[in-house]
């Protein structure tokens, strides 16, 4: 069977309202590109009935394959998922609540034409929250500067790559997933290019703010060991400063018979110096946790059932991501 042209890859988590409205728009967009494509919707262990929409479209359109995961694993791991998937000389990422418009996609394609093996979205006037966008923000310049590398708060997951940049991203197994930052690590000739941000089609996003400071940690942790260099250089830096302020107290002591006082700047010292340690060990600890996590080798994900490519039907049967 020849491949198609375009994959398009897309995690679905309570989004059963929006999964019809994104095949319709879908289908239009790659009709005026006159291109074939397949498109793959990764139920993420959904609790609504995000499945069940799929199967009824797949029952319609011999186009659209399902992965259904074992459980809820993460928007990330649903994507890699669908990655390792994809047949399609192009593969598009993009998610299920339609804020990434399909109608976005000749533009990425067009971008793409002129040489580019990745193009990524940049969203212009975004639609989330003041709350959301400034903590968006924030976490970037802090990224980037314990990571040394340019992460731009307006880049997501919707993008179009070659085959052969999602092939060199679904060999990455490790825990802490997260594709933009994936994407950086290749390398490849890439594209950004800016599109409009819409609104969600329906429901409410399943990223609350714990979750997001959670994955957030997680990434800023795997991708960069500033912190434990910071943690060393300020550890330094208070000892040069405790053998300054012991000289200067010995000083005192000898040439001006001054016996120092302050036993509460004292407790308050030993109090920071405390914490301050506590503080280390927890860095340090996120550190181990991290690479106790990975030495377990365990798969990325559990993939309960498919809808296999060309016949619609259910493919019954567990089947892991792979583990390198």
């Amino acid at each position: 069977m020849t491949a198609p042209q375009f994959t398009v890859v897309t995690p679905c988590y309570r989004t059963a309202a929006c999964i019809p409205e994104l095949y319709r728009r879908l289908v239009s967009v790659f009709a005026q590109l006159e291109a074939s494509f397949e498109l793959i919707f990764v139920d993420d262990g959904s609790p609504q009935n995000d499945w069940q929409q799929i199967v009824t479209l797949a029952h319609t359109d011999a186009r659209i394959r399902g992965l259904q995961l074992s459980r809820n694993y993460g928007q990330h791991f649903a994507i890699q998922a669908g990655l390792r998937h994809a047949t399609g000389d192009w593969v598009i990422v993009m998610d299920c609540d339609l804020q990434d418009p399909p109608e976005a996609i000749p533009d990425l394609f067009r971008a793409a034409a002129q040489g580019a093996d990745l193009v990524q979205a940049r969203r212009s006037l975004r639609q989330d929250t003041w709350l959301r966008r400034t903590a968006s923000r924030w976490y970037c310049r802090v990224f980037n500067f314990l990571s040394e590398r340019s992460m731009d708060s307006g880049v997501a997951n919707f993008c179009l790559m070659k085959r052969d940049v999602a092939a060199a991203v679904s060999l990455f197994c490790e825990r802490n997933q997260n594709l933009p930052m994936f994407l950086e690590l290749v390398g490849f000739q890439k594209q950004v290019v800016d599109v409009p941000h819409s609104s969600r089609f329906a429901g409410h996003s399943a990223y609350s703010l714990a979750r997001l400071y959670r994955l957030g940690l997680g990434v800023m942790v795997a991708h960069s060991n500033r912190p434990l260099r910071l943690s060393i250089q300020f550890g330094l830096l208070l000892s040069a400063g405790a053998v300054l302020f012991g000289l200067f107290t010995l000083g005192r002591y000898f040439w001006l018979s001054s016996v120092p006082e302050g036993w509460t700047t004292l407790a308050l010292l030993l109090c920071f110096l405390g914490g301050l340690g506590f503080a280390n060990l927890g860095i340090i600890g996120l550190y181990l946790g991290m690479v106790f996590e990975e030495v377990k080798r365990r798969p990325l994900y559990v993939v309960r059932q498919t809808l296999r490519p060309g016949d619609s039907q259910l493919a019954h049967g567990i089947s892991a991501g792979d583990m390198l």
